[in-house]
């Protein structure tokens, strides 16, 4: 087998698969794993334990939690499904989902898996352009759905969805200001996307190249210029799609979204019965939870690791008073929603790399007849 992928992938794509390898687990694990024992030195406090009471309640809200991980994947298969033109099936689009997912967890959470993602889906026989068309729309699609929801928010709940709180914007503090300087640099890289795609692509890679004129930024120009070609090849693509495949898109992103802050609110009011289940109490919430992921999204570890754990009572203690309680949240949380994942793609991944490799063998043996 080792002989088999030596001769199947080129070099870049076998740079690729050592950023999937199953023993890129250990570090986000290990970070995760080290943050929380450290919470618990500073923070356990048996009490908050010894209060939690196991009820049908409990039961109700955590199982809520866990539909709302399988819809947001659905979601995602969804809009893959759509983006790709049907090019894949039901089942394949959930499994290369898990794919990118795994790709996304042990990347740092500012990179991404968009690499990942374009050797994947070239790996499964979609053309070049409609590979990067779905690519960079993703991203696109990912950025209108934060850059459309937030300001949403904020007129109907105020600064209170930055953080506990705050009632104007005089309340600023450091987490305040990051949350304002990262919405302000996603939205500024949003619309340049969505410029480049649905405008002027050409005016776009321009400028990506110019910048990587200056001294600092030289080392990136080689990727400034093959991004500029894919927002040219997608742009191409994208006029010749109607309304109703946009509007697809954009819902199952959506939706995906939501089911990711939902499922949050769900594990919240399954350990803080106090919690108000009306709509208006738990779209303050909703709110609060995007805040915080807009920070997260520029962690420099691994999915985010050891900082999803730091940030969520800070940001949530008036949800979630007790700091023991908080860390027990968060430790479900990125259960479901990151360390699954983890493990998820060391089962499927092995078996895609594997699936792929006798295709080709296959195909190699059948010319060589």
């Amino acid at each position: 087998m080792k002989e088999d992928y030596q001769d199947s992938f080129t070099e870049e794509q076998q740079e690729v698969l050592k950023s999937i390898r199953i023993s890129r687990i250990i570090l986000p694990v290990l970070i995760g794993l080290g943050v929380v024992i450290y919470l618990l030195w500073r923070q356990f406090d048996p009490d908050d334990f010894a209060n939690i009471n196991w009820t049908q309640h409990t039961t109700f809200w955590i199982v809520a939690s866990v539909v709302f991980l399988i819809i947001r994947h659905i979601c995602y298969a969804t809009r893959l499904r759509i983006l790709s033109d049907r090019a894949f099936s039901w089942r394949k689009c959930v499994e290369l989902i898990f794919i990118w997912e795994f790709s996304s967890a042990v990347s740092p959470t500012s990179v991404g898996g968009s690499a990942v993602a374009l050797f994947v889906l070239a790996q499964e026989k979609l053309s070049t352009a409609k590979t990067t068309t779905l690519v960079v729309y993703t991203a696109v699609l990912d950025t209108i759905f934060f850059m459309s929801t937030l300001p949403v928010l904020f007129i109907l709940f105020g600064p209170r969805i930055i953080r506990p709180g705050m009632s104007t914007l005089y309340d600023l503090d450091g987490w305040g200001y990051t949350f304002i300087g990262a919405y302000v640099f996603m939205a500024i890289y949003g619309v340049l996307f969505f410029y480049g795609l649905f405008v002027n692509p050409v005016a776009i890679k321009r400028l990506m190249v110019g910048i990587t004129k200056l001294r600092f930024l030289r080392k990136y120009r080689h990727k400034s210029i093959e991004l500029g070609n894919d927002i040219v090849t997608a742009s191409q693509a994208m006029r010749r799609k109607r309304w109703p495949y946009h509007i697809g898109a954009f819902l199952s992103t959506a939706g995906a979204w939501s089911c990711r802050f939902f499922l949050l609110n769900c594990l919240i009011i399954a350990f803080v019965p106090s919690t108000p289940v009306n709509p208006a109490a738990q779209f303050e919430l909703y709110g609060r939870l995007e805040t915080m992921f807009v920070i997260m999204a520029f962690s420099p570890t691994p999915g985010g690791a050891g900082l999803a754990e730091i940030v969520f009572w800070g940001f949530l203690k008036d949800y979630v008073p007790q700091r023991g309680l908080a860390l027990l949240v968060a430790s479900l949380w990125r259960l479901l929603t990151y360390y699954l994942y983890l493990f998820a793609g060391a089962v499927v991944i092995p078996n895609w790399i594997r699936t792929i490799l006798n295709e080709r063998k296959k195909r190699r043996l059948a010319r060589e007849e």
